[in-house]
């Protein structure tokens, strides 16, 4: 039985960010972008083995459309999407652009107000979703916490969500500012406290995405020299669609939300999660090809520089990990790069708990 996720993309990065994901999404489970599935993917050894259903549900006509629903005050980012290539994919019902049209200014307070006025509409359409999975496990946010609408209409939604729907998980992939140059938002620092507060309190687990160590990783790794809105966003919708792969492609273990997060969430307030990705290409194209062992993805991982916040990993301590690793990997290779990461003293844990590396 799956465990559906309702995703909300709101505000013009939640918008870009979802967009992505979504192509990724159905790159990886052979759905072209008028939703029907790929000969590919109905045929051979990679037919059935995915569950479309934990982020998509069919239509009458069979085509797969995405449990999203795209949320924004101003209509430029969503008639991008609505007159690209994708068009198709969304269910129209599920897009809400506010009647006025003028955004919220980069004001919280401004999207917060415009989000209570228009709530209803929004939680009928979170109602029809909610409706129509068969065991609906939670939400998923993506929104930035400096702009206005991502701020103040997601705080909002967060608390609405938390109310009406106590007992489903709401995770959040939020897009932090960038720390490093100053913004042409004034009021960057007062959406972002005013935001925090509220992804605090009313969600389960937040994944911290910095536009700084974005930007860092483009240049860095990937040698863009001046890296665009798409290609940061696309880093976000890789990360996105690889911390969803064990809910997607049933394993033994974390096939659902709640187990994903509960080896990593030891108290309900510590749940600000750090990820990492590695090796990192853009647009599927291998920079330079290499051997990639599991010892060498696992020690990857715990450096700083794939690490998608801007903090150092070297010195702080970790409270637990957990390694996603795709492809063909062999358990005793695992056994070992454990091993050899504890040995080397590569990732220093808390003392007050277990110190564990899920894999």
């Amino acid at each position: 039985m799956p465990r559906e996720i309702i995703t909300l993309q709101v505000g013009q990065c939640g918008n870009q960010v979802g967009t992505e994901f979504w192509k990724q999404l159905c790159a990886e489970h052979g759905i072209n972008p008028e939703g029907f599935l790929e000969d590919f993917a109905t045929s051979g050894s990679s037919a059935g083995g995915d569950r479309k259903d934990v982020f998509f549900y069919q239509a009458d006509d069979e085509h797969y459309i995405p449990r999203a629903l795209l949320l924004d005050l101003e209509p430029r980012v969503i008639n991008t999407i609505t007159s690209s290539s994708y068009k198709n994919l969304y269910n129209p019902e599920n897009i809400y652009v506010s009647p006025e049209g003028g955004g919220a200014g980069n004001n919280w307070a401004s999207g917060y107000s415009k989000a209570e006025k228009v709530h209803e509409e929004i939680m009928d359409m979170i109602d029809r979703e909610a409706d129509g999975s068969d065991s609906l496990e939670g939400f998923m946010l993506c929104h930035s916490i400096a702009g206005g609408t991502g701020s103040g209409m997601g705080s909002y939604l967060l608390e609405k969500l938390n109310d009406r729907y106590p007992k489903k998980l709401i995770q959040t992939y939020s897009v932090f500012p960038n720390q490093e140059f100053s913004s042409d938002v004034v009021v960057q620092p007062y959406n972002s406290l005013l935001t925090l507060k509220r992804l605090t309190l009313n969600a389960d687990a937040v994944v911290v995405l910095d536009n700084a160590a974005l930007n860092r990783i483009a240049v860095d790794r990937l040698h863009i020299k001046q890296p665009t809105f798409a290609q940061t966003n696309s880093l976000v919708s890789t990360v996105m669609a690889a911390s969803t792969t064990t809910l997607r492609y049933p394993g033994y273990m974390n096939n659902d939300l709640i187990g994903l997060l509960a080896s990593l969430v030891p108290t309900p307030r510590c749940h600000f999660l750090m990820t990492g990705y590695t090796p990192l290409t853009l647009d599927r194209q291998t920079q330079s090809v290499r051997k990639t062992s599991v010892l060498d993805v696992m020690r990857r991982l715990l450096q700083t520089q794939n690490i998608m916040v801007s903090t150092s990993t070297r010195k702080g301590k970790y409270i637990s990990i957990l390694n996603i690793i795709q492809g063909e990997v062999d358990p005793t290779q695992v056994h070992n790069s454990l091993q050899r990461i504890r040995e080397r003293k590569l990732a220093s844990f808390i003392e007050w708990g277990p110190s564990s590396i899920q894999v």
